[in-house]
């Protein structure tokens, strides 16, 4: 045998295994290779057709891309005509519809098949001898573009039929969409470049399938669902459209998911019903679903009627995109501190119900977007997601529309504004005292971390706040047990629990004190540095922007932030009645700590220790100057290993890093605190 030959007979061998593969992956949803070996089948084969060009055929897989850019799309005539659907928007409609249907048959009960109707671009794909040879456009129905060298790049689109009984030509219709993953990654990509984002999935589908040139199709994330049949000959199809599209499964091609046969107007309202509450979670966009008498000897006696067929209806949700205009933009404040813009929008019904606001998201977003106070824009809500302005209609816009300037000071609280360098998120600083942060403010400083008053609990602190008990943390510390007896849920013992906790908790240390104000970036790492280098509160509180940076690990985004915090007047009123209430802590003397026998060596602690928790475990070991970390590196000097140890065990060992047993640990605190 020639080299060629050998080479011809192992270019059909791949061709067949890559499209079985591409079967299995695309149509069944049941990959039976991993990508590696996949690729590597695919590199096999283009390295072959490259050196034997000869071998090479427009069916190959190795075809998706390679043609030149168009100058403009030629036309298709569709002999065929592709036929738009008549629309329901309500329970009424359809039901006029299913009765229309009954009367003209002259039958109680039809069959319909029900599909999700997708929302793309619908295309027509056209097979002779099982082998794609052109695709088109719906365009008016009668005339559309021609779009080969396009769907060919399509991973979902079959180029070549799989089976038998194959008709010599077949017609198949289509919808080309972009999955919703797709879409955003699209636009995140687009974005980053710098370049104009699309509006939604089905704009960003339309768009590529109409490119000039198909590497740009072949990069976008593109799919195709398969849906019916135009012209056929020289073959035999189903006598049902449920049937039909399990055949052209069989075929290859990739159908709509949660098609079914359903019964009468109970069936279709039923789906519908199923329909619209998956719809939120289904990979790609819906905007209905579509009934279609499922009998064609039914459909041939319905016939059409203008441009629509009498026989199928697209019964359409409710509308997630409408137009409407932009009242004004307010600021709201989340619990977290974090300004967020809002539109006032002139009211508007999408997606279900009548829209009023919708979230602009930040002001870089806004920029963006060149959204202005006056302009007409599109609104979008899906399910229950809050509704957002996803694109300003320009030639709509006012002559008097504003611009929106994001403000320097909180609208709740008057504290503030700060805004990360390079950062999107701008934030009240008065995270003490904003009414707006104070639950999370609240819950923050009880947590077991941070001051450690056991017993007050989320819903207990939520139950404070809505009976004005308490407005801010310094509060807690001038409650009664009377106050606390007579909340849900709450006795008299309950009280007394709670009361002993939070007097307990007046008696911290510095690090916990510093972490619990919930000051943004600085966790309890952060809390103990900063003790360490300026020993007292009052130190901290005059400190700089500069010599805050002069603190192990402290750069000048969180310098900023705890610069900020200690600016405020609320935030250390808030502190000086902490203070005021009895919260004290250790003082010690100096500028700065003298070196500690632990100072330059780390720690992980892992398993349950009997004699401390491994919150005092840790404290301890920062209290010599030991560095604690959550995971086992080549930097780690020391594992301190309780019962029921983890994994980290297991990579101390591989990284030959010392153990220590509670007893050798014991021995070491011992040692280390009096050398």
């Amino acid at each position: 045998m020639t080299a060629t030959a050998q080479a011809r007979e192992r270019v059909e061998t791949l061709r067949k295994l890559i499209n079985d593969y591409n079967y299995n992956y695309y149509v069944l949803d049941s990959p039976v290779v991993p990508d590696s070996e996949y690729d590597r089948l695919m590199r096999e084969l283009q390295n072959l057709e490259a050196q034997y060009p000869e071998l090479v055929v427009p069916d190959s897989p190795t075809q998706r891309v390679g043609a030149e850019p168009l100058k403009a799309l030629g036309e298709v005539k569709h002999e065929i005509p592709m036929l738009s659907l008549n629309n329901a928007f309500s329970e009424e409609e359809l039901a006029d519809f299913h009765r229309r249907v009954k009367e003209r048959l002259g039958i109680e009960q039809v069959e319909y098949a029900a599909e999700p109707k997708l929302d793309g671009l619908a295309v027509s794909l056209l097979y002779q001898e099982g082998i794609l040879v052109q695709g088109a456009t719906r365009g008016d129905g009668v005339t559309g573009e021609d779009v080969t060298h396009n769907v060919r790049t399509i991973p979902t689109v079959s180029l070549h039929l799989r089976g038998d009984k194959i008709p010599s030509l077949l017609e198949v219709r289509g919808e080309v969409y972009m999955p919703k993953e797709g879409f955003e990654r699209l636009n995140r990509e687009h974005l980053a470049k710098g370049e104009k984002t699309f509006v939604n999935p089905r704009n960003a589908a339309a768009g590529s399938l109409r490119q000039l040139d198909p590497r740009i199709a072949a990069s976008r994330p593109l799919a195709i669902f398969c849906y019916g049949v135009g012209k056929v000959e020289q073959g035999t199809l189903p006598q049902r459209h449920s049937e039909v599209l399990a055949r052209l499964k069989q075929w290859g091609l990739r159908t709509p998911p949660h098609v079914e046969v359903v019964a009468g107007l109970a069936g279709c309202q039923e789906y519908y019903q199923r329909l619209l509450e998956r719809r939120d979670g289904l990979p790609y966009e819906i905007d209905g679903v579509v009934f279609k008498v499922d009998r064609f000897d039914q459909r041939q006696a319905l016939g059409f009627v203008a441009r629509a067929p009498r026989w199928a209806i697209a019964y359409k949700f409710p509308a997630q995109e409408e137009l409407t205009q932009i009242l004004d933009i307010e600021v709201q404040v989340g619990r977290t501190g974090a300004l967020t813009p809002v539109a006032r929008l002139q009211p508007v019904f999408v997606g279900g119900v009548t829209v009023s606001n919708a979230t602009l998201h930040n002001e870089d977003e806004i920029r963006r977007k060149d959204v202005r106070i006056g302009d007409t824009v599109y609104v979008r809500r899906a399910g229950d997601v809050i509704p957002e302005v996803v694109k300003v209609i320009l030639d709509h816009r006012p002559p008097d529309a504003r611009f929106f300037q994001m403000p320097t000071q909180c609208p709740i609280c008057g504290s503030e504004v700060i805004k990360d360098e390079g950062g999107a998120i701008a934030r009240c600083s008065g995270g003490l005292y904003c009414p707006a942060q104070r639950k999370e403010a609240i819950k923050h400083f009880a947590s077991r971390r941070a001051m450690d008053i056991n017993g007050l609990g989320d819903k207990l602190v939520d139950q404070l706040i809505e009976r004005e008990l308490v407005e801010d943390v310094a509060d807690l510390y001038h409650l009664t047990a009377e106050q606390l007896a007579g909340l849900e849920r709450m006795g008299q013992k309950s009280a007394a629990n709670l009361m002993h906790a939070i007097e307990a908790s007046k008696h911290t240390t510095l690090p916990r004190f510093l972490y619990a104000l919930g000051i943004r970036e600085v966790g309890e790492a952060t809390a103990q540095a900063l003790a360490e280098e300026f020993n007292s509160l009052e130190a901290l509180e005059g400190a700089s922007e500069e010599r805050l940076q002069e603190v192990t690990d402290i750069g000048p985004v969180v310098a900023t932030h705890i610069a900020a915090f200690f600016r405020q007047p609320h935030n250390r009123q808030v502190i000086q009645r902490l203070r005021e209430a009895g919260v004290c802590w250790p003082e010690k003397e100096g500028k700065k700590p003298i070196p500690q026998p632990l100072s330059g060596k780390t720690f992980v602690l892992t398993g349950t220790l009997e004699s401390m928790t491994r919150e005092q475990a840790k404290e301890r070991l920062q209290a010599l100057g030991g560095k604690v970390t959550s995971s086992v590196s080549s930097n780690t000097d020391y594992l301190v290993v309780g019962t029921n140890p983890g994994s980290k065990l297991t990579k101390a060992k591989d990284l030959h890093i010392t153990l220590l047993d509670e007893g050798n640990f014991r021995n070491l605190l011992d040692e280390a605190s009096h050398p």
